[in-house]
């Protein structure tokens, strides 16, 4: 499950409105450049961040494994014509390009989770959008990333009760629909816990956030940032 995990690595000692930086230079750029050559360097580029944040391919293929069946079927589908020849290995090729930008894009964004702490992320937003904007969406950010893997917890959960009690050798549809209503359910359930517990400990729009500071190795990182930004337009 990609959570934050405590290192020494490099991406764990950027300051998080730099790693936030690149995010956005890097998908600025996969976006606006769609040829291989342009996508073998982006490709370089988020070996290079997997790398600075030690973070396991294997270990985030498999946490993205529902994302990556979509990525898959995208090319297949843009390919399916109504008519002669059946199968438009153009559009295909077009759909696949764009599923690939979008795979690299989730890998760099795996480093970020991986070496930012919550609190990190929501002082990075709340201190660079001023104002009821930036708390407002600094509170999003970090509820979402505390509360996306206990819903996920809660779904592998149901499903290991589910293969304990013979599931498996129910339908698809059925295993599907028990797996969504028991999942909804949890959710509202958490959200109402959630509520409760914001309210028990006096939630705060505006509380005593971590201290952050650029260091002497974020300068040539925001540079790199600022070249990838520019380089979505050129």
């Amino acid at each position: 499950m990609l959570t934050y995990e405590p290192d020494e690595t490099l991406a764990h000692r950027l300051d998080p409105r730099t790693k936030l930086a690149i995010q956005i230079g890097f998908a600025a750029t996969a976006l606006a450049h769609t040829t291989p050559r342009a996508l073998a360097v982006l490709s370089a580029v988020t070996a290079i961040v997997l790398f600075s944040a030690h973070v396991s391919i294997r270990r985030t293929l498999v946490d993205y494994r529902f994302a990556l069946l979509i990525l898959a079927l995208a090319p297949l589908i843009a390919g399916v014509t109504l008519g002669a020849p059946w199968f438009d290995t153009a559009d295909a090729a077009a759909s696949g390009l764009a599923s690939y930008r979008v795979l690299l894009i989730l890998l760099v964004s795996a480093a970020y989770v991986r070496s930012t702490p919550v609190r990190d992320s929501r002082a990075a937003i709340q201190r660079t959008i001023p104002g009821k904007p930036g708390q407002l969406l600094g509170i999003g950010v970090a509820l979402v990333f505390r509360f996306l893997p206990v819903l996920q917890g809660d779904l592998r959960t149901i499903r290991e009760a589910m293969a304990a009690r013979l599931g498996t050798e129910r339908s698809a549809v059925d295993r599907a629909s028990t797996i969504g209503i028991l999942g909804l359910t949890r959710a509202f359930d958490r959200a109402d816990r959630l509520s409760l517990a914001l309210q028990a400990r006096c939630f705060a729009w505006n509380p005593t956030l971590p201290p952050l500071s650029f260091s002497y190795i974020d300068y040539p990182v925001l540079v790199i940032a600022v070249a990838l930004a520019f380089s979505a337009f050129v």
